[in-house]
């Protein structure tokens, strides 16, 4: 586990928190490791969770399926990101979704009690992760906010745009890759895969974008 301290040390959850000091946190945690292979679920639907989890290695999807097996991905979370904190408070109710490896991957689990609870040694940045998680919840809610923004639109196009707009902005350049190949992006815009695509190519010889595979350059 160790080895994933410099992952650690550059989280939300441990900003302004030494690798050394997070290392003794380990302990103080009760901090877990576990290992998916592609495809595996992390967790699902129904579950009960009583740990915050953060990625190291790989990536994750969090996504729903309805009854005929049509799928939604609901978010994507990416090395270095936390989740399950919405799940993990008393009371907070079993999982709405599934979070399933999309990828090899590793996560560490986190007690989330003792991280709420400081501990009879008192460590001096205990304190410190509790208002991180906090910050890092608030900024998955905007986060969270910002993809209802996107499903807000009408049609396939005004989706495509709003998605891809706010993904040049967040990157700073016109031109950007994305998390998702293209039926996950249809999955996250809970669009058909094929009238996307065609939407694709009619914005591409309208000469509004350019794209190739996941790369994106809006013109």
């Amino acid at each position: 586990m160790r080895e994933y301290i410099p992952v650690l040390n550059r989280t939300k959850l441990f900003a302004g928190v030494g690798e050394a000091e997070i290392s003794a946190m380990l302990v103080c945690l009760q901090a877990k490791q576990y290992s998916y292979k592609k495809g595996e679920y992390v967790f699902r639907q129904g579950e009960y969770l009583n740990n915050i989890t953060v990625l190291v290695e790989g990536g994750l999807h969090v996504q729903s399926d309805d009854y005929w097996g049509n799928r939604s991905i609901i978010n994507v979370i990416t090395i270095g990101e936390m989740f399950g904190e919405a799940y993990a408070a008393p009371g907070s109710g079993a999982l709405l979704n599934d979070v399933v490896a999309v990828e090899d991957s590793t996560v560490i689990f986190f007690d989330v009690r003792r991280i709420l609870t400081v501990c009879s040694s008192a460590c001096k940045f205990h304190s410190l992760v509790v208002q991180n998680l906090f910050f890092a919840i608030s900024e998955k809610n905007r986060m969270l906010v910002q993809k209802l923004g996107h499903m807000a639109k009408r049609s396939t196009r005004e989706k495509l745009i709003s998605y891809l707009s706010e993904e040049s902005k967040r990157q700073s350049s016109p031109t950007f890759t994305i998390p998702f190949n293209r039926q996950q992006l249809a999955d996250f815009l809970s669009v058909d895969r094929s009238a996307m695509s065609n939407e694709l190519c009619k914005m591409r010889d309208e000469g509004l974008l350019i794209f190739e595979k996941n790369k994106f350059t809006l013109l």
